[in-house]
């Protein structure tokens, strides 16, 4: 300012006496401070205040967790075998998301992403036909009955059979594929009386559990599966099957459970105790490299499906792999007069 007076002061020079030169002198204390700061801001922009700029930090603390629901062993079983009770068919919309190293990646990648349709009946009936999005070509057909499997892969040319009771990894990526595996995401086994069931709790950071622990009982004790439920809404979170010597057969997490509803998952069946569904699942078999995750679009529950469509043939003109016993692969002849396709 000129002559080095502040504004305030200019301020005052100009009042003439009484109740304004009074007034006049409260707004230069008013002003006083607010300009002082608006000048140090100007002049760290341009020369610096002081040649240092201080920015200040607040740190904001994150959400609290969730309160704890509490339970009993008794109140989670329940809990456990009304869901089990309640799917007795599922046709379903899924988008499919391998990761990397999946079987399905070979398959899936191709196209980058996967819609597939499953169907699921009990006790073991599956079919998942996954569709290239847009121009809704094939990408693979897959069936069990829960004995044999079958899996046609068009891209490769292949159709893959075998027991579902075969347990080997085959060196073959493409020949690992099984439907049965998606089926137990969703068709879980009921918890029955006689089994034992243990009861524990478990903490750490990404929240507060309830864990049942299923018993598998004959010459040696084993665990036979681990249910997890979130203590924030009591919703299974993870489902841990294990196989003869504390085998890890598959590692299932369940995401997002939503109440049915008509803009979303589609409206509860009249008179079904089953109000809820995990809208989003992640299937891990470490020691098949498998990884999937599905994501759950559209779902119709418990109308009847009929047997013939999980009914999978062979493509004609495709190779027959027969998984589990070795033999050498047959092509499908093409249908002929005779013949039907």
């Amino acid at each position: 300012m000129p002559g080095g007076k502040s504004i305030g002061s200019w301020l005052a020079h100009f009042a003439d006496g009484g109740p304004k030169r009074l007034h006049v002198k409260k707004l230069e204390c008013m002003l006083t401070p607010t300009l002082a700061a608006i000048s140090c801001a100007l002049g760290a922009m341009l020369a610096g205040c002081g040649g240092h700029v201080v920015t200040r930090t607040t740190r904001i603390e994150g959400a609290a967790q969730p309160v704890a629901r509490e339970a009993t062993r008794e109140d989670l079983v329940e809990r456990y075998n009304l869901v089990a009770r309640g799917v007795q068919t599922l046709n379903l919309t899924v988008e499919l998301k391998p990761t990397a190293g999946s079987q399905y990646s070979g398959v899936i990648q191709e196209y980058h992403e996967v819609k597939a349709f499953l169907l699921l009946a009990r006790p073991a009936n599956i079919r998942v036909i996954g569709q290239v999005p847009v121009i809704g070509k094939t990408a693979f057909d897959m069936a069990s009955d829960g004995e044999t499997f079958r899996v046609s892969i068009p891209s490769k040319n292949k159709f893959l059979v075998g027991s579902v009771a075969v347990t080997h990894t085959s060196d073959k990526p493409i020949e690992n594929l099984r439907p049965e595996h998606i089926l137990e995401a969703f068709l879980w086994p009921e918890i029955r009386k006689e089994e034992e069931v243990l009861f524990e709790e478990f903490n750490d950071e990404s929240g507060r559990y309830y864990i049942l622990t299923v018993l598998r009982g004959g010459y040696r004790t084993e665990i036979l599966r681990k249910i997890w439920f979130d203590r924030s809404d009591l919703e299974v979170s993870r489902l841990e099957n294990f196989g003869p010597k504390g085998w890890l057969e598959s590692d299932i997490r369940l995401r997002d459970w939503r109440a049915f509803d008509p803009s979303g998952i589609g409206p509860a069946p009249a008179g079904a105790a089953l109000t809820t569904f995990a809208r989003a699942i992640t299937i891990d078999r470490p020691h098949d490299d498998y990884r999937l995750e599905l994501e759950v679009n559209k779902i119709t529950l418990n109308d009847p499906i009929p047997a013939a469509r999980f009914a999978l043939e062979q493509p004609p003109g495709s190779e027959l792999v027969h998984v589990d016993d070795g033999q050498t692969p047959q092509q499908n002849p093409l249908p002929g007069k005779d013949q039907k396709p």
